[in-house]
């Protein structure tokens, strides 16, 4: 993890101004960390769930107490490195509840739902949960973004093509349900100034939500060691830590393009060695991003921003990497 990702986590030091690097350089390097713990997730609860034994309501219990407990330890970090006194626990219960359903819908379908079907079902719920509400709040998608998001989606269903087949209604409907949560838990993250108290805050008000689920589903209780150390560093790493993260660059994108990065994180997941699948991770990474550090950077009176400029070679260096390896 690079320094700035670390620093950025254990201070939490404001989103926008009292970092040394600035906002066009962190907000790409902190939103690609976060997109490879999202990834990283992924592979995490897909060994879990289908290469163990353990139950998924006791792997989203330990994945989001592992969670709870790793990001009450960096609060303690933090107030012990800034001598301050507790403000109390961030974040609210209609977050923490959103979390867990993401959570829980996410592992209870994954037992059911191939994991490329499950992965189409879930973003494009994602995709239609942050652009509809970016929609209703009046934000516009320009036409690079309109571009980033079909390159995006073409190259998920191309990649996970061979692995989709027709899901079962029940599973479908908990990963449906799974991506709108998540798109509710991202969209209630832009208005939040503290990203480490506010997922710290969150995780904790969701433990007794999932310790509830766990004692309905006590019957059918499996534990095993392979799946609980996958769910701690689901919970404690990839999930605490990576949702900081994103919860502290979520003020500088706008609904639209904090969903479209988002399409990169199956392609990451599943890339390999694919150029296809890199090219268009990056693509959609890349035009999402520039389109919203280009309108909060200033101009200069009769030139053309840098980020357009940049933007119109990603356009055409994407396309010549994608006719190369097609």
């Amino acid at each position: 993890m690079p320094n700035s990702v670390a620093c950025f986590v254990v201070t939490n030091v404001s989103p926008v101004y009292a970092n040394p690097f600035s906002l066009s350089a962190r907000v790409p390097i902190l939103t690609l960390a976060a997109m490879i713990a999202f990834a990283s997730n992924s592979l995490l609860c897909r060994a879990a769930l289908k290469q163990t034994s353990i139950d998924a309501a006791s792997f989203t219990f330990v994945r989001v107490f592992s969670g709870a407990v790793v990001l009450w330890l960096v609060m303690n970090l933090r107030r012990m490195i800034r001598t301050t006194q507790s403000a109390g626990v961030g974040g609210n219960w209609i977050s923490a509840l959103a979390l867990l359903l993401y959570a829980a819908g996410f592992s209870f379908a994954y037992v059911a739902v191939a994991a490329g079907t499950g992965a189409l079902l879930l973003f494009g719920a994602v995709q239609a949960t942050m652009i509809l509400w970016g929609l209703h709040k009046g934000e516009c998608l320009r036409a690079i973004q309109i571009l980033g998001l079909i390159v995006a989606m073409t190259g998920l269903v191309v990649l996970l093509f061979p692995g989709l087949s027709a899901p079962p209604l029940l599973g479908s409907i908990l990963m449906l349900g799974a991506g709108v949560a998540w798109g509710v838990y991202s969209l209630r993250g832009k208005r939040e100034k503290n990203a480490v108290t506010a997922t710290s805050g969150n995780f904790v008000r969701a433990v007794p939500f999932a310790a509830a689920l766990s004692i309905i589903f006590l019957p059918w209780l499996d534990l095993d060691l392979a799946g609980v150390i996958y769910a701690i560093i689901s919970g404690a790493v990839t999930s605490g830590l990576g949702y900081v993260i994103w919860y502290g660059v979520l003020p500088s994108l706008k609904a639209a393009s904090a969903a479209t990065v988002q399409l990169s994180v199956p392609v990451l997941a599943a890339a390999g060695g694919n150029p296809i699948a890199r090219r268009t991770a990056y693509f959609a990474l890349s035009a999402c991003l520039r389109c919203d550090l280009g309108r909060n950077r200033p101009r200069r009176p009769g030139k053309k921003s840098r980020a357009l400029r940049s933007m119109k070679f990603e356009i055409g260096r994407s396309a010549v990497s994608v006719g190369r390896f097609s």
